[in-house]
Order: C-alpha cells, then sequence, then structure tokens
C-alpha cells in the first residue's frame, strides 16, 4: 500500500514466482479475474480494497531503488512464500517499510 490514509492504492515492486499447486493457481486466476479493473498486455492492475484481497508473504535477496517501478523499490529474487487467505489486505505491509530497509 502506498499513500495517505483513505486514498491508499497498491503498487507495483516487481514480480515473483512460486511452485503453486493446481488448485492454488485456480483460486489466483478467480480472484485475479473477478477483480480486474485495468489491463496493460498481460499485466493486470486488480481492484485495492482494504478489508478484502488477495494477500502474498514475498521473501527477497535484497532491495534496490527503481525508476522502473511507481513504488520506487525493487525486490532482488523476490519469491512468494505463502498465499495468505487468513490475512485481510489491509494487514499488508506499506511502501513504506520497503522504504524504511533501503535507508537501513
Amino acid at each position: 500500500w502506498s499513500g495517505p490514509e483513505g486514498s491508499e492504492e497498491l503498487v507495483p515492486v516487481g514480480k515473483a514466482y512460486f511452485g503453486f499447486t493446481d488448485e492454488e493457481l485456480r483460486q489466483i486466476d478467480k480472484y485475479v479475474r473477478d477483480n480486474t479493473i485495468e489491463r496493460f498486455g498481460p499485466v493486470r492492475s486488480v481492484r485495492a480494497d482494504r478489508s478484502q484481497g488477495l494477500v502474498l508473504e514475498v521473501a527477497f535477496e535484497g532491495l534496490n531503488r527503481s525508476t522502473r517501478h511507481k513504488s520506487g523499490v525493487a525486490m532482488r529474487f523476490p519469491r512468494i512464500s505463502r498465499l495468505r487467505w487468513d490475512k485481510p489486505a489491509a494487514e499488508a505491509d506499506r511502501i513504506e517499510a520497503l522504504q524504511a530497509l533501503l535507508d537501513s
């Protein structure tokens, strides 16, 4: 999440891959299709809703500043460590958490 409270938006920080099971891929595909609001070629923007959503836990080796990503941050060697269906989107980290890691 990024932006002031009440007008937060989701911002991309990169691509990450994982060996999802067939069932997990079906669940992710259904979520993305049901919540797509914009398409940019193969990339889709999904509805940002703090009360519901898909939360992914991402592990990475390091962070870099990036002019390619709207967030200004890029992860090095990102990988999805697990799907967090139990976690509401409102509890997902904000971009400031990644920026603080860059500054430390």
